[in-house]
């Protein structure tokens, strides 16, 4: 028999299928983590715009590109599978 501990989990989770997953709960996030990172009110603001920019799959996309190093997006199914 073998006994494995869950690794303690690292970084940031943010579920996306609930509440949390709306856009503009995580454009609010983009000027918390860029604060938090140092950025500028401009650098903010131009990720906020880009993410704004398109629809929701690109939203998510730029907060990944952005983000993706430090916290992880949780989906049940990817926001790119259209409902039917």
């Amino acid at each position: 028999m073998t006994i494995k501990e869950k690794p303690a989990q690292k970084g940031i989770t943010i579920d996306c299928s609930g509440p949390d997953g709306n856009a503009f709960f995580l454009l609010a996030q983009v000027s918390r983590f860029g604060r938090i990172l140092g950025w500028s009110e401009k650098e903010i603001e131009k990720v906020r715009t880009e993410m704004r920019s398109s629809d929701y799959e690109h939203l998510i996309h730029t907060f990944d590109k952005h983000f993706g190093f430090y916290v992880t997006l949780e989906f049940d199914k990817h926001p790119s599978s259209k409902k039917r």
